[in-house]
């Protein structure tokens, strides 16, 4: 069998976080099973059609790393084949015409919620003759097509869940085709999942209430089903479902940001899958390897954006240092104007406490112009106010003696300094506490060496002098 799956996404303004794993797991299953991965794009749902989201969509996706066989296949371009379909139900007597206004149907929702009654249709049209039918049609009358849910239970398997049973009569009679002549998500997606040849059918658990449906619906046409497997919902930390009353729940707002779409595919993909226990890093092709649907939890993932940092932080930790540069200079303002020599000493050196891109500018500004501070600052501990200045003086002169080849690295800077520190028999803190302050502008920085080798020797003999002149006013 040509293992085949879909993502189906409705163009409505972005991608979830949630659409993504969703993606993500049908991505895996279809490639590691060496199948076919399609995209369609669900716009029958004119209301919810949000302009520019599909060629968003797509760039998301391409930005994800996330490559289609098929498609994208668009609903709304394929509207005669819904109204075959449902033509054919209706001459099986599996679907039926329904002329209820909305003012009925509002009303006897309304009854429904009063007496504490499911909302569902009352098959009212339902016993409609077939001249009164041929009448009305005839007429013009703004119909729809419902189905008709047959007596009894549906039992279908879950490739997460196991086998799962619904009373019927908790199913509504579906609209199939609406008055507008678009079919509802329900007729097309099975229509589309069966002549597509879609075998696995993975999506989030809010679908599993559907599926009864779908199941009347491929056997009505007397189509196999597909293989249905249902992903737990990714939650808030207070185990609510992921909105964005609580926080960004859009990949896009995570990309610009400056999360890693590596980073991003790591993380999500683990939001209720475990592919192994020893570690918590792994590549796309690892996590393709290692997919398995009887891994997946049926409980619910919390979306811990603490965590995602921290992954993220991660991946740039192990990024190409010319790439980090490159990828850095999206998320520099006008105003910071850096050649790629010194940021890509800023990124060695801060790299280490970047968690995101967005955090770039914050932490290459220091290295720009050093910011006004406090002059008590400079002191270390116990130490005195005449004390780091001494110290600071004795730094300059100490600076200004070096050679060139002493910044081209670290730890040169370190090891002249040290020794200068031990020659004198000075403490270690009451020397190197007012040089990072001093150099940094902050109490929080990279160690005086580093600073150092980042700033070259004129700047940081400037920003001696800077921090001698406030201790001395």
């Amino acid at each position: 069998m040509n293992i085949k799956t879909r993502l189906a996404p409705s163009p409505t303004g972005y991608l979830h976080i949630g659409s993504l794993r969703t993606a993500l797991y049908n991505y895996f299953f279809a490639k590691k099973n060496h199948g076919t991965f399609l995209l369609r794009i669900e716009d029958t749902d004119r209301t919810r059609y949000v302009e520019g989201s599909v060629e968003a969509l797509l760039k998301t996706l391409k930005q994800m790393h996330l490559s289609w066989d098929e498609g994208p296949y668009v609903q709304s371009e394929r509207l005669p084949i819904y109204q075959e379909h449902a033509q054919m139900l209706l001459e099986k007597g599996s679907a039926y015409y329904c002329f209820c206004t909305p003012e009925r149907l509002k009303e006897l929702r309304e009854r429904q919620q009063q007496v504490k009654q499911s909302t569902k249709y009352d098959r009212h049209c339902l016993s409609l003759s077939t001249d009164e039918i041929q009448k009305r049609l005839a007429a013009g009358e703004s119909h729809v097509i419902r189905l008709k849910i047959p007596d009894g239970i549906t039992t279908f398997e879950d490739a997460i869940r196991g086998s799962i049973t619904i009373n019927n009569e908790e199913i509504d009679d579906q609209v199939l085709m609406k008055s507008d002549g678009f079919p509802t998500y329900h007729l097309a997606v099975v229509v589309d999942d069966h002549l597509m040849g879609i075998t696995h059918i993975i999506r989030a658990e809010e679908w599993i209430s559907s599926v009864p449906k779908h199941v009347h619906l491929y056997q009505s046409f007397g189509w196999d089903l597909p293989v249905f497997a249902h992903l737990p919902l990714v939650l808030n930390p207070d185990k609510s479902k992921l909105s964005k009353r609580q926080g960004d729940v859009a990949v896009e707002d995570y990309l610009a940001k400056g999360y890693l779409p590596e980073a991003l595919i790591n993380y999500v993909a683990l939001l209720g899958f475990n592919p192994t226990a020893d570690r918590e890093i792994y590549k796309m092709d690892e996590l393709i390897e290692l997919f398995d649907l009887s891994k997946v939890n049926k409980s619910g993932a919390v979306f811990d954006v603490q965590k995602l940092r921290w992954m993220n932080g991660q991946y740039l930790r192990a990024m190409d240092l010319d790439a980090l540069v490159s990828a850095s200079k999206n998320f520099l303002t006008n105003d910071e104007v850096v050649t790629d020599e010194m940021l890509k000493k800023i990124l060695t050196v801060e790299v280490e406490r970047l968690e995101v891109l967005s955090e770039v500018s914050d932490r290459v500004r220091p290295y720009l112009s050093i910011s006004d501070y406090d002059a008590s600052i400079l002191v270390w501990k116990k130490s005195t106010r005449e004390d780091a200045q001494a110290q600071l003086q004795g730094l300059s002169g100490l600076v200004g003696s070096f050679s060139p080849s002493v910044f081209e690295n670290v730890s040169l800077i370190e090891h002249a300094i040290k020794q200068y520190i031990e020659s004198k028999s000075l403490q270690n803190g009451n020397v190197l506490w007012p040089l990072r302050v001093a150099l940094s502008g902050s109490e929080q920085s990279a160690s005086p060496f580093q600073l150092a080798w980042v700033l070259g020797k004129d700047e940081t003999l400037s920003r001696l002098t800077i921090a001698l002149n406030k201790l001395s006013a």
